[in-house]
């Protein structure tokens, strides 16, 4: 098996038994990012001087055993939006441009703890605002199968480039299905924990309440290590919970039998691709055949999730990016009168057009005679999402779902219709909305060749559960093809 072909895990294990350097891992990927990403644009940043730097001191400290974990000298990617200190966080906008943040983001520094090597820091739709990352200000993002596609988003940068054998994992961070849409078009496995599991330090925000880091891996034994590589309490955020169920490796056994999962039918409607609901229907006929007990419920309120969801995260939006207006960092108008007018033209500039419509969407929502209208209402809207999913574990261990309504469209498709790219989240943003686990597994092909992805969703803090079936899933379903059809050779 080539370097670039082996899972996380597995390089892992290599670099331990001294099969495989760290240098030669490292090189490996640098070798597929030079050959790929001219044309996926994956990256946005790659500074081969601080990752050889980085490798000596990876090298040195397994030496020393100060590195002695599964994912020791193992090469990983970061979303754009997380900070990485001495490095540029641009969040895919123009305004943020020249951002060097003097920090680590706390789930980086946790990484780093355990050995890993920051290739670069990867492409994403600005400020997470997007479903397809075309609305990066530093150009689009490819899919890996096929690149006329989209690779989704705004996670679309970390899922393409473990898709393309560029890295091993990366993290993203998901606020409306931003790592499992993404994950399921390019068919590799995607995971948002709990809310409060991983610490949000560092993860420069859109929606406070709704965004959480999460692991992109080639496979669900690849998410669950870096999964409790970067999770764990942190002070420093106040949304962090104190958790000591964190060995999420353990869960890694092949059995379905007695699970009891639920399908809501709401999400078998209109709307679902015929090809996507074939690849579900397949996989809940490979799980009944091995012990799975399939019901299909009613679980309510999904229309209302979208409406929730953009409202919510648009008022949140528009009050974190508020800070961004040119005096203190990033990107500033040249010529302007005043300081009020310097702001205006810094924001006008320096965002793009789905982020400045999120700004005026949100604050249109929070200003006076229309917060109790929609703002308060999407609030117990979303309570009201919530109470739905705990009556559906009071019934069921999880539930499945598909990541996306159809593969992944067109690059250029969705821009052109912003409400078509809104509902893309219909099946993902419930489970952000609830705080819930999900994660993200391949499952199927559609017609053309693009894969499928298959959601897994658990209660709070039931991590494990979800990651024991979809990783009993993972094997019974077998080895699932790479990226390597229509796309980058």
């Amino acid at each position: 098996m080539e370097i670039r072909e082996m899972t996380a895990l597995t390089l892992g294990c290599a670099i331990k038994s001294r099969q495989v350097g760290v240098r030669e891992a490292v090189k490996a990927c640098l070798d597929e990012i030079e050959k790929k990403d001219s044309t996926l644009h994956a990256f946005l940043e790659t500074d081969e001087k601080k990752i050889y730097d980085r490798v000596k001191e990876v090298e040195n400290g397994i030496k020393a055993g100060k590195y002695t974990g599964p994912l020791a000298g193992v090469p990983i990617a970061v979303k754009d939006n997380i900070c990485t200190r001495n490095r540029k966080t641009t969040c895919a906008s123009r305004i943020l441009e020249n951002f060097i943040p003097p920090y680590d983001a706390e789930a980086v520094r946790r990484i780093e703890s355990a050995g890993m090597i920051v290739m670069g820091k990867t492409n994403m739709d600005e400020f997470a605002m997007g479903s397809t990352s075309e609305t990066s200000a530093y150009g689009i993002t490819r899919n890996p199968w096929d690149t006329e596609k989209v690779p989704g988003g705004s996670s679309g940068g970390s899922c393409a480039a473990v898709a393309a054998d560029e890295v091993f994992a990366a993290l993203g961070s998901d606020t409306g299905g931003s790592i499992r849409q993404p994950a399921s078009y390019c068919g590799v496995v995607g995971m948002k924990p709990t809310y409060g599991t991983v610490s949000r330090y560092g993860l420069i925000a859109y929606a406070s309440s709704l965004d959480q880091i999460g692991p992109v891996g080639k496979d669900v034994s690849d998410c669950a290590a870096l999964l409790e590589a970067s999770a764990g309490y942190d002070a420093k955020d106040s949304t962090s919970v104190l958790r000591k169920d964190l060995q999420f490796t353990r869960y890694l056994r092949q059995d379905l039998h007695g699970v009891k999962i639920g399908i809501p039918k709401e999400y078998l409607s209109e709307g679902l691709d015929e090809d996507v609901k074939r690849s579900l229907a397949d996989a809940v006929q490979l799980m009944t055949k091995n012990g799975v007990v399939v019901e299909f419920f009613t679980l309510g309120l999904v229309d209302y999730v979208i409406p929730a969801y953009y409202i919510i995260a648009s008022a949140e939006a528009s009050s974190n990016l508020a800070r961004f207006d040119g005096v203190k960092y990033g990107y500033r108008a040249e010529e302007f009168e005043r300081l009020h007018d310097m702001y205006k033209k810094t924001r006008a500039e320096g965002f793009g057009e789905e982020v400045r419509r999120r700004i005026l969407l949100g604050s249109f929502v929070l200003s006076s005679g229309y917060y109790d209208a929609y703002y308060l209402k999407a609030l117990k809207v979303k309570a009201m999402i919530k109470k739905a999913f705990d009556d559906a574990f009071l019934k069921y261990d999880m539930l499945i779902a598909p990541a996306a309504p159809s593969t992944a469209p067109a690059v250029g498709s969705s821009l052109a219709d912003p409400l078509k790219m809104y509902l893309s989240d219909v099946y993902t943003a419930g489970v952000n909305l609830a705080g819930l686990p999900a994660i993200s597994v391949p499952c199927g092909l559609d017609s053309s060749g693009m894969p499928v992805g298959l959601q897994f969703i658990g209660d709070c803090f039931q991590e494990k559960k979800i990651i024991q079936a979809a990783y009993a899933y993972e094997k019974i379903r077998g080895e699932f093809p790479k990226a390597y059809g229509k796309g980058v050779k």
